[in-house]
Parts: structure tokens; sequence; C-alpha cells
């Protein structure tokens, strides 16, 4: 006689057997809660979840609401708790919907959005895992570390990481300037920054209860978390809180001066019918009123403080642009991966823009480059790439422009430190999603690293997909471990210097090659000026 019990215990057999075969699923999807497990924090006790062999903590506060008297202050520790404290979900997305939708990120957004995630598979053991943080994409403006590709359990079991991801104050709420307004407001345009590093100090303080090692923090992030990576390289309040960095498609290379921030902050002051020499008044302004506001001044006036509200150029904050005119000199000890996408910009693009013709993409290619380049250009993409369509021409130049030629100049200059090595990866794996049209797509490479291929709708169902995702995950994994990513799966990586500009290209085959676009590289980088 079969009895419900035989049932579960089959069915929690199977799970375990399924998540063993390498075909591994993160905690939001798996089959079943195994058990609870208790943690200690600074600020009290948290209680997560034993799921597939990793401990699971969601929403862990790691600073005090937002809101009120901390709007667009630096960030504040969270009230003690003495109870235990469940950690069971995600805590809330920072406010970055639009009032008008009637929809909110993750079904919750909140101004007490300093929250925090991990994974582990120790807790209290003595076990000094290396800590890999994750900054979440959206450029500064959207999004949150709750997403399931950031899932942390295959790291864990992988390669007996700590993985954390966090939640913090983003666009306007989190980077708007009214310093040249308020003494007292004079760090606001780096809110959202000094929220990251207020993270990163409790991983200091406390992530040795959860089997971590506060000495050995890698920072990673794509796109807008990329930004974040190459932002915090240059903030002096988080020098010696990460210990090696990997920027993948962030292509910041400066931030918006404070008098141009100064401008926006302005404009949303007018909005509201706020006086420059009252701005105090804006912490008390309804989070609706003030969200429909930034919606208003980011619509109308695109070009403002850099064209977007950015973390601001503040002495005291951050004293650098980070990589211009050169490399920020604030950790030149910490070793950098940076890279980027072959068709980054396919992420992006309409149905339309994959069936272009000849003349639509020279007119496309003219407003990137401009009318006296433009056949240059075209010329020398065409020569190295032969069977390229209109379309793909288009897009190998658009994602040149705005992710990997950045990227490279990323690391010329990192290298030019003359401190921890550098390394340059290009990313030519092609995604099998669309039938493959979309080639090499931003975002692309998250999957690989987290090792999380079964949840990405660009890497699904492909055994290519799991093979390069085994090789790369387990690179970064020893890069955050030792500070150099050569693990033995992909050929050796030789560090990046502006002599021989060894570049780790990722493909089924994966290569370290001398300057593998060179003439592309050579032509747009005097088109760019970066």
């Amino acid at each position: 006689m079969t009895t419900p019990l035989m049932n579960r215990r089959r069915f929690l057999r199977h799970s375990f057997q399924f998540a063993s075969s390498g075909l591994l699923l993160p905690a939001s999807l798996s089959f079943g809660q195994e058990a609870t497990v208790d943690a200690q924090t600074r600020f009290g006790p948290v209680r997560g979840q034993r799921l597939n062999g990793v401990n699971v903590f969601k929403g862990i506060p790691y600073g005090a609401s937002t809101s009120g008297a901390n709007r667009f202050m630096p960030p504040q520790d969270p009230t003690p708790w003495r109870e235990y404290r469940e950690a069971f979900t995600y805590g809330p997305a920072a406010p970055q919907s639009n009032p008008a939708s009637g929809r909110q990120q993750d079904g919750n957004e909140s101004e007490d959005c300093l929250v925090l995630n991990v994974w582990t598979r120790g807790i209290n053991d003595g076990g000094k895992r290396p800590v890999m943080f994750w900054c979440h994409g959206g450029g500064f403006t959207s999004l949150s570390g709750s997403s399931p590709l950031y899932d942390g359990t295959n790291l864990a079991l992988r390669g007996d990481v700590v993985t954390v991801t966090i939640n913090h104050r983003l666009n306007m709420l989190g980077f708007t300037h009214f310093g040249e307004m308020d003494e007292d407001f004079k760090s606001s345009g780096t809110v959202g920054m000094q929220d990251i590093v207020h993270a990163l100090k409790w991983v200091r303080d406390n992530i040795e209860n959860f089997g971590g090692d506060p000495d050995r923090v890698m920072i990673f992030g794509e796109s807008g978390g990329g930004r974040k990576v190459a932002t915090l390289l240059g903030m002096p309040e988080a020098k010696g809180l990460f210990h090696a960095a990997v920027i993948e498609s962030g292509a910041t290379l400066r931030l918006p001066e404070a008098d141009r921030a100064d401008t926006l902050a302005e404009m949303l002051l007018q909005n509201l019918n706020i006086e420059r020499n009252n701005v105090r008044q804006i912490q008390e302004i309804p989070l609706q009123e003030l969200m429909a506001a930034y919606f208003d001044v980011s619509a109308s006036a695109p070009e403002a403080g850099g064209g977007t509200f950015a973390p601001t150029m503040e002495e005291d904050v951050i004293p650098y642009h980070p990589f211009w005119p050169d490399a920020s000199p604030v950790n030149p000890d910490v070793p950098v991966i940076v890279g980027a996408n072959r068709t980054e910009m396919t992420y992006f693009a309409p149905e339309a823009d994959f069936a272009m013709d000849a003349a639509t993409m020279r007119e496309r290619v003219a407003r990137i480059v401009g009318e006296d380049n433009v056949d240059r250009v075209i010329e020398v993409y065409r020569d190295t790439n032969p069977d390229a369509s209109a379309s793909e021409i288009y897009f190998l130049v658009f994602s040149d422009q705005s992710y990997v030629m950045p990227s490279i100049t990323i690391a010329e200059r990192r290298a030019a430190l003359g401190g921890a090595a550098t390394y340059l990866f290009y990313l030519t794996w092609e995604s099998p999603a669309d039938g493959g049209r979309i080639m090499s797509p931003h975002t692309l490479d998250i999957p690989l690293i987290f090792d999380n291929v079964n949840v990405s709708r660009l890497t699904r169902g492909s055994e290519a997909a799991h093979a390069l995702a085994d090789k790369v995950s387990d690179t970064v994994i020893n890069f955050a471990r030792t500070g150099d990513p050569n693990v033995g799966k992909l050929p050796d990586w030789t560090p990046y210097d502006g002599d021989t500009r060894y570049t780790m290209v990722l493909n089924d085959e994966s290569a370290v090659v001398s300057d593998p676009i060179a003439e592309r590289r050579e032509v747009m980088q005097g088109i760019l000026n970066l």
C-alpha cells in the first residue's frame, strides 16, 4: 500500500536526484523546503531555509528605512530586533515604478528597501568561504537583487562560496544632487552608492556567521551593476571592503558633474513647486507624488544631468571619475575582470532592426559615427565580418560604441595603473533563443556566471550553454577565491596590457587572443574619443 508519506519521500528523493544531476534549480524553483536554519547578525537573529543543501536567507535588513527624515540622507543602521526574524521571502525593491502604471517591481516597492539575500552552505562553521557580492542591473534606475537569474544556489553548490545580492536606493531617490542647495544634503547625489557600501560593511561585520570570509569579497555586476562596480572602485569609503571586482558590460567611464546634476535637481523641485532654499520639504512629499515628478522630469529632460539620475561627482564620496581621463587611483591593488558581449544591442532591438537593408544600416551607423566616418567604418566592419547581414553590421557598430569599446578603454586605463592584474573578456558565444538571431546579447553572461542556464530564456535547453557555464562559473569562482581567474577549464588567461591586449574570447572553444578586434578597435577608438 502506498501512503501519502511514502509518496512525499519518493518526491523529495526524486527532487534531490534531479538537483544532483547537474541540472540544478535555484531555490526559488526548488521542489520543497528541507528545514529552517538560524543565524545571528549584529542587529538580531534571522531564520532562513535550507533548500537543496544550501542555506538561504532573504530580505535581511542591512539599513533602516530611507523614508521621511532619512530620505536623501546617508544610510543608517536598522533598528535592532531580539526575536528571530523570518528571512524566507525577498524584501521590497526600491521605488522605481511610474504611479500612472499601477504596477510595481516584484509586486512590492518601498523606501524600506535596504535588504540583502544570502546563499551559503555553512553557518557558524568557520568555513571562511569567498564571498561573491552581486550588484544588480537596471542602470541606476530600476530592478532589484531578487531576480531568479541571481539566485546563488548553484554557485554555493558548485564552488562552496557565499553569494550576497542586495537592494538599494535607485533613480531620483538614490541620485539627486541637492548639495548646491543645502549643506545637509551635500551627499544626496550618491546615497544609492552609499547604500551599497553600507551593505559591504554589513558583509564585513556579519558574513563570518554565514560561513563567509570578510577578507575575500568579490564585487561583481552586469550592465548597471557593472557601472556600480566601476563606481565602487573609486570610492574611498569602500576601500578594503572588497578584494576583487568583475565589471560585465558596465560601460561607465565618467559620472555627472555637480553642476549638471544640480540642473536636474532644480527641475525636480520646480515640478514639485519647492523653492531651492526649502529643499528639506522634499522629505515630506508623499512617495507617489515624488515618483510621478521623477517620471515627468525624466521624460521632459533626457539630456539634463548627464541624461539620467546617476551617482554625482562629490568630492568626499566620489572624488574621481571611474575611468576618465584615467582609472581612479583609489583601489589599484584590486584585480579586475572587465568585458562585454559581441552584439549587446540585439537585446534592446525592435523587430524591424533585424531586417535592415543596406541603406537603413548606413543611415543608422552614420548617426553613431558621423557622416564623415560612416563609409570607412562600414568598410572595416564588412572586411572583418564578410558574412554579416546589414543588421548584424549595425548591431556590431552599435554594440562596440555602447559597450565593447568602453570596456576595452576600462581595461587599458586600469592596466595602466600598474597595480593588480586586469583581465579582459569578449563573449562571442551565440544564444539559440529567437532562432539565434540575437547572437550574443546583453545579459547573456549572467546565467553563465551564476550557472543558472536553466532559468534564462537566452540559455535554457542548451547543452552548449551548460558546457560554457561550467567553465565560466568556475573561472569567476576561482577569481573570487584567489584573485586569479585561472582554474584550468579555460585557456590560460593572460592579464591585459596596452601592448599585447590579451583578451579571453569566450565561445564553445574559447581562446586568449591578442587584440581580437584590432581593426574595429582602431577605427572606433579614433572616432569615439573615449
